[in-house]
């Protein structure tokens, strides 16, 4: 199962990417060499948008759509996309909790 996965940056750029496990990735990408060069001087990074996928082929023709839209389409992306990920305790709620909590 792959990840799509959106980050708020501390300096409020958005960053995409996928991955396997998206609580490891979420802490490289805050704490430690292996995050993107793009996060590290953009720290601390939040978790706004995440969905799953079947295969790495799917989840990697999500990211090239997304990281060809606007700020404004992403924000839009974001907004009407709940996260969905069976570790996360916001997975069904909607974007007033997700702002609450720093999203």
């Amino acid at each position: 199962m792959y990840t799509l996965y959106i980050l708020k940056c501390a300096d409020k750029t958005l960053y995409t990417g996928i991955t396997t496990d998206l609580e490891r990735r979420i802490k490289e990408h805050n704490s430690s060499g292996l995050g993107a060069k793009y996060t590290r001087g953009r720290r601390p990074v939040k978790l706004v948008l995440a969905k799953k996928f079947k295969n790495r082929s799917d989840a990697s023709k999500e990211e090239s759509r997304i990281k060809k839209l606007s700020r404004k389409e992403k924000m839009e992306e974001i907004n009407q996309t709940p996260i969905q990920h069976k570790n996360n305790p916001l997975t069904t709620t909607n974007r007033t909790t997700l702002r609450a909590y720093g999203f």
